[in-house]
């Protein structure tokens, strides 16, 4: 399925006076949205495909700015430049900090995180699920068993206790 930025916009005419003149201009009115061409097409990645790192939001908690994070209050203002060269280094040393360290740990990281989730799903399919069927087919049995249990020894016990407790009255007064 094609994305909205690779479709093309066309101009028609619903006019039934057009000539033959002008359904020839018509063709040339063809323009293009985005110049890229779509992702199956292209050997290098190109900025559509760059923009999509994030594609279901699991980070949208991460968009930090400058103003987000440091805002002078109307009473107290620093000198402008001193605030625009701040905000300069906040952005700057955020950008290539995160590049030093995606440069550093990303490979790893998501080795490990590879790793993880392979452990994990294996455990799920070989061992938990596995566990649950087993559960879920004796489960009929174990039902059977525990209702017998409890009718033969719970059940009566509690039944003497609620008899023996029944004949105690409580009277509160006041002295």
């Amino acid at each position: 399925m094609l994305r909205d930025e690779y479709l093309v916009e066309c101009n028609i005419d619903d006019d039934d006076e057009d000539d033959e003149e002008e359904e020839d201009d018509d063709e040339y009115d063809v323009k293009k949205i985005h110049p890229y061409p779509p992702p199956q097409f292209s050997s290098t990645p190109s900025l559509a495909q760059v923009e999509t790192r994030d594609p279901c939001g699991v980070n949208k908690h991460l968009k930090v700015e400058f103003n987000d994070v440091l805002a002078e209050p109307a009473s107290t203002h620093s000198y402008d430049r001193v605030w625009v060269y701040s905000g300069i280094a906040f952005e700057s040393t955020r950008l290539w900090g995160y590049r030093c360290l995606t440069a550093l740990c990303a490979v790893p990281l998501s080795c490990l995180c590879g790793c993880l989730f392979a452990l994990l799903a294996c455990m799920h399919i070989w061992c938990v699920m596995p566990c649950i069927q087993v559960c879920h087919t004796c489960l009929p049995c174990v039902r059977s068993l525990w209702i017998s249990v409890v009718n033969i020894f719970i059940a009566p016990f509690c039944k003497s206790v609620a008899r023996c407790c029944s004949g105690i009255y409580v009277i509160f007064s006041k002295e």
